[in-house]
């Protein structure tokens, strides 16, 4: 299926972290954070994006919608959510 933002809105696709802290110990799925870092996967209608397909971006922590295609976890977010772009 092929998802398509409208507007101002990006669907990116988290990045999982490590299960496991600095030190070695596994983390059970509750005690993790929300992941901040995704891979750009569309963009929306607006002319006023600056990412583009293929970026990874940290986004606000509780922002956007999670939804799921094809049994993938995406996020749909707006524009305004994303804090930065990672280069490398």
């Amino acid at each position: 299926m092929k998802v398509k933002p409208l507007g101002e809105r990006l669907l990116i696709k988290p990045i999982k972290e490590e299960p496991k802290s600095a030190g070695g110990i596994v983390l059970p799925e509750n005690a993790k954070e929300k992941p901040q870092r995704a891979e750009v996967i569309e963009i929306g209608t607006s002319d006023d994006i600056s990412v583009k397909v293929g970026d990874i971006v940290i986004f606000a922590k509780y922002s956007g919608n999670e939804i799921k295609i094809d049994d993938e976890d995406y996020i749909l977010i707006d524009w305004n959510d994303v804090l930065a772009k990672i280069e490398k």
